[in-house]
């Protein structure tokens, strides 16, 4: 069983997927980057701006599926440019300060809409 998650809240998909999936005490949410949820335009001239923008879109769509950032177990980062990674982390860790979920970071060739950071997560319910 499962249950798509959507939210004016958090950016609508630019593709045919789902911004979440609700499946057996777990909420799956596609990968984010810095889109605005009313524009939809890519915000952020910098990975901080960027990140804090993608955190902020993930806490959306997890509280319109009935979580937090505390519910989450694990975080995939996808980064342009590994240089970035400790900016970058210095803004995940404002969000994920206890307990941080398991996480894993990649460096890539080309995100969406030429992002620079991408996230995402998989939390418990």
């Amino acid at each position: 069983m499962k249950e798509a998650v959507l939210t004016n809240r958090g950016p609508k998909p630019i593709g045919p997927y789902s911004q979440a999936m609700k499946s057996n005490g777990f909420v799956f949410l596609s990968g984010q980057v810095a889109l605005d949820p009313l524009s939809g335009d890519l915000v952020g001239s910098d990975v901080r701006q960027q990140a804090e923008r993608v955190l902020e879109n993930l806490k959306e769509i997890l509280e319109a599926a009935g979580a937090s950032l505390n519910h989450v177990v694990r975080t995939t980062v996808f980064l342009k440019d590994m240089n970035d990674f400790p900016a970058m982390n210095e803004v995940y860790g404002r969000y994920f300060v206890s307990a941080p979920p398991a996480r894993s970071t990649v460096q890539v060739a080309r995100l969406p809409k030429d992002a620079l950071v991408e996230i995402d997560v998989i939390a418990a319910l």
